[in-house]
């Protein structure tokens, strides 16, 4: 991983997963933090969001960015937001590294997150099909017009 370089290209959307700490499911029960979250982001950076999903432990989403420098920080906008104001008792009781908490990280996020450069329309259907099935595939509804966090 230490050899991970992240590809930036403007004028394309990107397709981004971020992650709970060792999937601790606290994302639905704190979904105003997490739309709070977003707005905080965008406040600071200018992006939209074309597709997303939110599950009990992670987030995917299609967004367009004005400068494709900006995606990193936008995530770790949305991520450091949420853990600054996430009440200690959704994640207390995770035990995380040394090396995590002397880094100063509550055990709220998982440190990286994946992400794809859409590279066409093909690409970009089989991702927004992705993120509306989600639900369906974790088990937590049976259509996925039922889901309630997530773009229909």
């Amino acid at each position: 991983m230490a050899n991970y370089k992240r590809v930036f290209l403007d004028g394309y959307c990107y397709y981004i997963t971020f992650v709970t700490y060792m999937r601790n499911p606290i994302l639905i029960e704190n979904i105003e933090l997490l739309r709070q979250s977003f707005t905080y982001a965008k406040l600071k950076f200018d992006f939209k969001i074309d597709m997303i999903v939110v599950l009990p432990d992670h987030v995917h989403m299609i967004i367009e960015v004005n400068n494709a420098q900006d995606y990193p920080k936008i995530i770790s906008s949305i991520k450091r937001y949420f853990s600054k104001h996430c009440e200690p008792r959704f994640y207390k009781n995770m035990l995380q590294s040394a090396s995590r908490t002397k880094q100063g990280y509550k055990p709220v996020w998982q440190k990286r997150f994946y992400e794809h450069i859409i590279r066409n329309e093909k690409d970009y259907l089989e991702k927004v099909q992705y993120i509306l099935n989600n639900p369906v595939k974790h088990g937590f509804v049976d259509d996925a017009k039922q889901w309630l966090y997530g773009s229909k």
